[in-house]
């Protein structure tokens, strides 16, 4: 197999159908574009009759100093992405054989850093030294609570036609850790003050608040846009919901810092690590990009969904069929 995400085949053959659904407290569980599970269990104390609760895991193994950060980042927008609001998170960290307990120490501050920024706390985990692993490899599952409305389904019947909204930038989280592993080697082109911008760009990538608004806005369904970029997510959600897409490229938004680092190391954009870029299905685009964009968020409508099989790109006069997510473009950069 490839390096990074498996493909939508290998998943479904040699994963998802060894999965035994056995148990009635999980009501989702794993499934193509489902990056949270959500499970329940009765209260006969509490009038309401059932407690939600949402789990999601995520890895980062890319050789980067930020991997603590950017797991637990990932985990909780999964989880906000799909209408939760996460509590607590468990970490899983292999470290290399010989690895300096300050490089430990330096993994459990990011975690602890983004713990702060979302409001969670770190509820237990795992250390372990590997000489399996040449790098440290983080894995944070978060757990956190979620209304019933929310859970087990993507928000009612299918509409043929819905527009698809996205917020900020596509790139974000991919141009924010080439831009702090390659500083060196980009100065020799760019101005500080680009490469200082793109560093930067980790400021945006939590989705908690674009998803928040989004759900007192009646979304339909939403998706994290991270591992084979947009590209990637709107296949995913596609597949999930069973629809088709149109696409116009020019309107997905792009920073310039973004489209110079991808030029400078022969990456697509498109199909580049995204996070932070939440991806919306809605009967009202401009009401909601209203919304978000009162609070401070960008937001753009970028196409709409159709009741075909067809997943079409436009640029301009030349029209191309959207593929399944191959490897991340971020995995042709050597971080060593």
């Amino acid at each position: 197999m490839k390096t990074g995400k498996i493909s939508e085949s290998v998943l479904k053959r040699s994963v998802l159908r060894l999965i035994e659904n056995n148990r009635k407290e999980v009501i989702k569980g794993a499934g193509v574009g489902e990056d949270c599970a959500f499970l329940w269990w009765e209260d006969s104390d509490r009038a309401e009759g059932r407690n939600i609760m949402a789990t999601s895991t995520e890895t980062v193994s890319l050789p980067v100093r930020n991997a603590a950060y950017l797991a637990v980042m990932a985990a909780a927008n999964n989880l906000a992405a799909s209408g939760a609001v996460p509590l607590s998170v468990s970490l899983a960290i292999a470290l290399p054989a010989g690895t300096e307990e300050i490089v430990l120490k330096e993994l459990m501050k990011q975690a602890g850093e983004c713990c702060g920024e979302l409001g969670i706390q770190i509820a237990g985990g795992h250390t372990e030294v590997s000489s399996s692993v040449n790098a440290p490899v983080v894995t944070a599952t978060v757990i956190g609570k979620a209304k019933e409305e929310f859970a087990g389904s993507t928000g009612g019947t299918v509409a043929e036609k819905m527009d698809i909204v996205i917020s900020k930038w596509i790139g974000l989280e991919g141009t924010s850790i080439i831009a702090r592993e390659k500083e060196e080697e980009l100065s020799k082109r760019y101005p500080v003050r680009l490469i200082h911008n793109a560093q930067e760009m980790d400021g945006y990538l939590s989705v908690a608040s674009e998803a928040a608004i989004a759900l007192k806005s009646s979304v339909y369904t939403m998706h994290d846009a991270r591992s084979g970029g947009i590209f990637g997510a709107l296949w995913e959600i596609s597949r999930r919901i069973g629809v088709g897409l149109y696409i116009d490229l020019k309107k997905i938004p792009v920073k310039q810092e973004t489209v110079e680092i991808c030029e400078f190391y022969h990456l697509n954009p498109y199909a580049l690590l995204s996070g932070g870029s939440l991806v919306m299905l809605t009967s009202d685009g401009r009401g909601l990009v209203r919304a978000l964009e009162t609070e401070g968020i960008p937001a753009s409508i970028i196409g709409n969904t159709n009741g075909s099989n067809d997943k079409i790109i436009v640029n301009k006069d030349e029209t191309r069929y959207l593929e399944p997510a191959g490897p991340d473009e971020i995995l042709k950069i050597s971080f060593n």
